[in-house]
């Protein structure tokens, strides 16, 4: 008789026990034990509890290979979600065998597991093995499928196919209450809430990718009392241009932070707005010049009262000290109506100055891309509210192209793109999977919520922008049309820019240390499991995974440069390394600004009222707040800044794996190694900034999401 000793570990989340009854079967090279119910006197699988029971069989099964959990019915209990973290299991020999679980199993089914040592296909040879990969990934791909939003637009989750799956007959999936049919009936309004929301979408989510009760509620803590707030004192409802800017100040009184207050006091000043090209939340538009475009016709006399007598224009550029932030893919954009108003958008080019002291210098400014007399070029030393409605058109453009490109395109959407390839075509096995799991956390959950509230007709984005949606469509599609790998990978992005000897600039300085440690533990991992170009070429899963990408996140656009095969070790770790970068922290670099940016108003205003000025000196102080937008437009847009601002409970931050997905010795040293230099990054971040007048901490690794999860 051999016993076999079996731990079984629940998750601690709410919910997460079960009532349903739950057996095990053990499947070995020797053969399979009898399927034993796991069941001692009182509840078994309480949240958080560990419970051991003993398996018998009449010889040693050998090797285990599969471990089978059949969740089934208990008496005339209901069926019970169950969140299983691991099994471990001890043979009579005293061998042990980790099997990693980490998923909600719901309705009555039988699931598989394997052993948590990490194998590709071509280290599997047992037909058993192989065989249950294949079934794996073909009901994944039942369950997670593409849809196309729009065209030109990456592939997303097709949620509404989560509510026909039955969970009895797939693997790991759950069957879902029946919704109504998505559509226009189903977009409607919320009490407390300013715009429509796609409330059936929200409705059907496959378990292992929704949010947490925690999350959830912490989510809710965070926006229904600020929009209750708002809407209680008539902000939400209230049209019409501000009074005067001191007036913004009171929206949110209660949630202000240092740099919002240093917004508030500095926005207005050259230097910052120069600074926010390169550690505001929209840190990648600046490209060094070695000569002028020909369609923004500056000449020397123009800014040589700027420069000073010691240099010009032509110098500056030879020295590598002129840098543009051109806006030109809002050229063709198309423009909307809020409050029954005409809204408009400009295209503008703003050139900027590295002086000898190492500050970025607005130099010049033109309203769109094609110079004439009717788009003159703004200068510092025109008259003030001349120049300071320039410099909003520039941070009006900045919001656009940040929130709809920057942001929405290219970490969430890219990364749903990311998360729903690993998951349609990587077995639990794998080690890429492994790897890229934690940095999917919730992005799923998080791109419905958005489509459902944002992009949806009469969102948000249709509230507050002077674009709207049809605008965001045009942005992302183009923006997704010119995006390369060189912009995907931040050291190239940065060398093709021109940008990597400016002074002060936190977000590249960060970021290529975190770029640096990621690249470090990918080395590793992948260096254990693909010691040859030939172990990453048979390996067909892992074709097939870059190859979706391609196809789906980038359209199969050759001309973007990203790779739809991986030929050598090399080229994984630097795709690998881009993609959890992008995950974690591009996006944490991006996002997690905005309240502290945005909360001034016209520091990044979501639309403009009036059209760009077509001529100098007719700017006055009223003209000025009647191009802002209106009342109740700024106060939706900074209740978006502020709830997106705020990362719910439930975090993980960077590096941070509590599920042990990887069981094996190598991939844990490298894993803790990764965290120690994290540690250190972030110790050398807090030391600089003590010394900054505005420190910079969204790259600080404590403070990055290990996914795009808000």
């Amino acid at each position: 008789m051999a016993v076999y000793r079996v731990y079984v570990t629940t998750g601690p989340y709410l919910m997460a026990g079960t009532l349903d009854n739950i057996s095990i079967t053990l499947v070995g090279t020797c053969g399979e034990s009898p399927k034993q119910l796991l069941d001692h006197m009182g509840r078994d699988f309480a949240p958080g509890t560990v419970q051991k029971y003993k398996v018998r069989c009449s010889e040693e099964l050998g090797e285990l290979l599969l471990l089978r959990l059949h969740k089934e019915r208990y008496a005339f209990f209901p069926k019970d979600s169950w969140y299983c973290s691991r099994i471990c299991v001890t043979a009579p020999d005293s061998t042990v065998s980790h099997f990693p679980c980490y998923q909600w199993i719901e309705g009555y089914c039988t699931t598989e597991l394997r052993p948590g040592t990490a194998k590709t296909i071509c280290q599997d040879t047992l037909p058993l093995l192989l065989d249950h990969r294949k079934r794996e990934l073909q009901a994944r791909q039942e369950c997670y499928r593409w849809k196309i939003y729009s065209p030109g637009f990456p592939r997303m989750v097709d949620v509404s196919n989560f509510e026909e799956m039955e969970s009895d007959k797939k693997y790991a999936l759950t069957r879902m209450t029946p919704c109504a049919e998505q559509g226009e009936s189903g977009n409607q309004y919320l009490p407390g809430f300013p715009m429509k929301v796609d409330i059936p979408s929200l409705l059907h989510m496959e378990p292992n990718i929704r949010y947490s009760a925690t999350k959830t509620t912490s989510l809710l803590f965070n926006a229904i009392p600020a929009s209750l707030g708002m809407k209680f004192r008539g902000l939400l409802d209230r049209r019409g241009s501000w009074k005067k800017l001191d007036d913004i100040r009171n929206i949110f009184w209660c949630h202000k932070t240092f740099t919002s207050e240093y917004v508030t006091e500095h926005w207005c000043e050259d230097q910052f707005f120069g600074y926010q090209y390169l550690n505001g939340v929209n840190p990648v538009m600046l490209h060094c010049l070695c000569s002028l475009p020909s369609k923004l016709p500056i000449t020397s006399d123009m800014v040589a009262p700027l420069l000073g007598p010691d240099t010009c224009l032509q110098t500056e550029l030879e020295r590598g000290n002129i840098f543009l932030a051109d806006y030109w893919i809002l050229a063709e954009a198309p423009v909307h109506c809020l409050n029954g108003r005409q809204q408009y958008v400009a295209a503008p080019l703003c050139l900027l100055w590295l002086n000898p002291q190492g500050a970025l210098m607005p130099l010049a400014i033109q309203l769109s891309q094609t110079p004439g007399p009717e788009s003159p070029i703004f200068l510092p030393t025109d008259c003030y509210w001349d120049w300071l409605l320039a410099k909003t058109w520039v941070r009006n453009a900045e919001f656009l192209v940040h929130e709809n490109n920057t942001h929405f395109l290219c970490t969430h959407l890219l990364c749903e793109a990311f998360a729903m390839a690993t998951l349609r075509q990587l077995p639990l096995c794998h080690p890429i999977y492994k790897l890229l799991l934690p940095h999917t956390r919730y992005t799923l959950q998080v791109n419905t919520i958005a489509r459902a509230t944002l992009l949806n007709p009469e969102g948000l984005v249709d509230k507050v922008t002077s674009i709207g949606r049809q605008g965001l469509l045009y942005l992302m599609s183009t923006g997704l049309a010119h995006f390369t790998y060189t912009n995907f990978c931040l050291p190239d992005s940065l060398r093709a820019r021109g940008v990597l000897a400016i002074p002060n600039y936190h977000y590249r300085d960060d970021g290529l240390k975190i770029w640096a440690a990621i690249q470090s533990f990918v080395l590793e991992i992948v260096g254990y499991y693909y010691p040859s170009d030939a172990s990453v070429q048979q390996d067909s899963e892992l074709q097939a995974w870059v190859g979706e990408i391609f196809a789906q996140a980038f359209l199969g656009r050759e001309s973007s440069g990203f790779p739809s095969r991986l030929c050598t070790p090399g080229e994984l770790v630097k795709f690998l390394t881009a993609i959890i970068f992008n995950c974690s922290a591009q996006h944490a670099a991006v996002n997690s600004g905005q309240h502290d940016f945005g909360a001034w108003m016209p520091n990044a205003p979501s639309s403009m009222r009036k059209p760009p000025p077509q001529t100098k000196g007719t700017t006055t102080p009223k003209s000025y707040l009647d191009t802002l937008p209106e009342v109740n437009v700024t106060c939706n847009n900074l209740l978006l800044f502020w709830l997106v601002s705020q990362e719910p409970k439930d975090q993980r931050p960077l590096g941070t794996y509590p599920d042990v997905h990887f069981t094996e010795e190598a991939p844990r040293r490298s894993i803790a190694a990764f965290q120690s230099c994290l540690a250190q990054i972030s110790k050398d971040i807090r030391e600089r900034n003590k010394s900054l007048a505005l420190p910079y901490a969204y790259l600080d690794p404590p403070l990055i999401e290990n996914s795009v999860s808000i």
